[in-house]
């Protein structure tokens, strides 16, 4: 199992935020979302990719499904919790991709992807790191792999805490999502092993203890990251200029009329 996938989804269970029993649906997932989940004891799963090539019983205990991660065929609210490793960067709009998870749960959102910091964008910079991911697609037999799973290689885009937050916040204007970081340090093992440029990948090898320490010290260093967003619950999570009404959220008159002269009455 992927040990900083399994830790992220232990860490949220002791919170309480995540539950076994919960209805989660996993975007342009795999056999890692597979086995991370099954380890974790979660029941009710439905993964879902782009791959034409997978069988109705490819997850097995776990439901799949085929599913554009930019436009979920699901409803609004239809699952608990929606879940993605690392495929957001393989959406032509990540930001569209991250939103359809928003939209879909009820719960919340798990997605791991990597990191924009100034460390990592010397790591591309120096060849350390792919600004295009060109290796999945070299070891997909040239076919997927890369935007939205097919043979041209995608951009890798990488997020940042602060562009998350001015996404969620835009979608979302009644309050803020309770939002929860954890960060690593991932190796591209398999990618240093197919490289035929030995020395590059025996220098990034021999950088690894000290890239570790360093992130260890400085964890938003890292090159990849989790990040969980609990949906603003209404009443609980609603902006102060705001109340829930009848019909729903609504401006709070009170709190409006306390700040600025041009509120109108009570009808």
């Amino acid at each position: 199992m992927d040990t900083f996938y399994g830790r992220t989804l232990t860490a949220l269970l002791e919170r309480g935020i995540l539950d076994t029993g919960m209805r989660v649906l996993v975007c342009c997932g795999g056999w890692r979302d597979r086995e991370a989940l099954l380890a974790c004891g979660f029941t009710d799963v439905t993964i879902s990719n782009l791959d034409d090539r997978m069988e109705a019983d490819a997850f097995a205990p776990y439901a799949w499904s085929y599913q554009d991660a930019e436009q979920l065929g699901f409803a609004d609210d239809s699952f608990d919790f929606a879940i993605t490793h690392s495929g957001l960067h393989h959406c032509r709009s990540p930001h569209r991709g991250l939103l359809e998870l928003y939209r879909v749960a009820r719960r919340g959102l798990l997605v791991f992807e990597p990191r924009d910091s100034a460390l990592v964008r010397l790591g591309v910079r120096l060849d350390f790191g792919q600004e295009y991911e060109v290796a999945a697609v070299a070891g997909s037999a040239l076919t997927h792999g890369g935007v939205r799973n097919g043979p041209i290689p995608n951009f890798v885009y990488r997020w940042t805490e602060r562009e998350i937050e001015k996404t969620l916040a835009s979608w979302d204007p009644l309050g803020r999502p309770r939002l929860h970081y954890f960060y690593a340090l991932r190796v591209p093992e398999q990618r240093l092993s197919w490289m035929k440029n030995r020395l590059a990948a025996v220098a990034v090898r021999g950088l690894v203890p000290l890239l570790r320490l360093f992130t260890a010290v400085a964890p938003r260093q890292a090159n990849n990251f989790a990040f969980c967003a609990e949906k603003v619950q209404v009443p609980r999570d609603l902006h102060p200029w705001l109340e829930a009404g009848p019909d729903g959220p609504r401006p709070s008159r009170a709190w409006l009329a306390a700040r600025y002269s041009n509120v109108p009455p009570t009808p």
